[in-house]
C-alpha cells in the first residue's frame, strides 16, 4: 500500500481549472519533491491532500484512507493524527513557547503528551535549550524547525511541506534541506515537498513536475540541483 495515492484529482477556481486529472503516488517512506510554474496548483494539491480544501473530483488516499471523502471535522482529526503539515509561514502560536507548539496536536486531541517523543524531536531538530522560548525570540530557521517538530510529533504516515524554505535565507534553507533528508531516513515518514528551488528538490530522491494541471514527468534527482534544474526546464519551460 502506498503512503499517498492521488487519482484523477481536479480542482477549479471560478473559470480556471488548476488541477486536471492530477495523479501521483508516494511509496511508504519515499521522499518526493513537486515542482511546477507559479500558479500551477502545487499548493492546491497539498491542501487537498491534507484535507484543508476539497477536490472537485478524484480521490486522495493517505495510508489507504480517502481524505477527499471526509467532512471538515473528520479531516481535521485525521490530519492531526496521520498527516504532518509544514507551511512556508510556519503557522506557530505566537503566545505559546517552543514546547507547547510542538505538542499542540496532542493537546488538541486531548491526548496524553508523550514526553519522550518531545525530548527526541527537540534533540533531533536542534532545539535543545530553546524549549521555553517564544516564536518571536527565534530565527526563521528555528521557527521552521519547531514547525517540523510539530508536524512529526504524532509520527504521521505522510509529511506535506509547502515551500518550507520560502521565508529563509540560504544558510537556513540548506539546513532545512539536510533535516528533511535526515527525517526521511530516521522517521520513515513519506515526505512530499512543494518547492520552486532545485536545491530543495534535490534533497528528495524523486522529483515530479506539474504542468497544465497534471504530472508531466517524474525523475530520480540524484541529489543533484543542476540535474533538477535541467529537467525542470526541459519539462516545464
Amino acid at each position: 500500500m502506498n503512503a499517498l495515492e492521488a487519482s484523477s484529482v481536479s480542482r477549479r477556481y471560478g473559470e480556471q481549472e488548476v488541477l486536471k486529472g492530477f495523479s501521483l503516488s508516494l511509496a511508504e517512506g519515499e521522499f518526493v519533491a513537486l515542482m511546477g510554474p507559479s500558479g500551477s496548483g502545487k499548493s492546491t494539491f497539498l491542501h487537498i491532500a491534507s484535507g484543508l480544501i476539497k477536490a472537485d473530483s478524484g480521490t486522495v488516499l493517505v495510508g489507504g484512507v480517502d481524505v477527499t471523502a471526509m467532512g471538515d471535522t473528520a479531516a481535521t482529526r485525521f490530519r492531526r493524527r496521520h498527516v504532518g503539515v509544514v507551511f512556508q509561514a510556519f503557522n506557530l502560536l505566537e503566545t505559546a513557547n517552543v514546547e507547547a507548539n510542538i505538542v499542540l496536536p496532542a493537546k488538541l486531541d486531548h491526548a496524553k503528551v508523550d514526553e519522550s517523543r518531545l525530548d527526541e524531536l527537540v534533540d533531533k531538530l536542534g532545539l535543545s535549550g530553546r524549549e521555553n522560548r517564544f516564536p518571536s525570540e527565534l530565527s526563521g530557521g528555528e521557527r521552521q524547525r519547531v514547525a517540523m517538530a510539530r508536524a512529526l510529533f504524532a509520527k504521521p504516515e505522510v509529511v506535506l511541506a509547502d515551500e518550507p524554505t520560502g521565508n529563509l535565507d540560504t544558510k537556513a534553507s540548506n539546513a532545512i534541506c539536510r533535516l528533511l533528508g535526515e527525517i526521511n531516513r530516521t522517521e520513515k515518514s513519506a515526505i512530499l515537498v512543494v518547492t520552486h528551488d532545485p536545491v530543495v528538490a534535490a534533497s528528495a530522491t524523486r522529483v515530479a513536475f506539474l504542468k497544465d494541471g497534471r504530472i508531466a514527468a517524474s525523475h530520480p534527482t540524484g541529489n543533484d540541483p543542476e540535474l533538477v534544474s535541467r529537467l525542470y526546464l526541459e519539462t516545464c519551460a
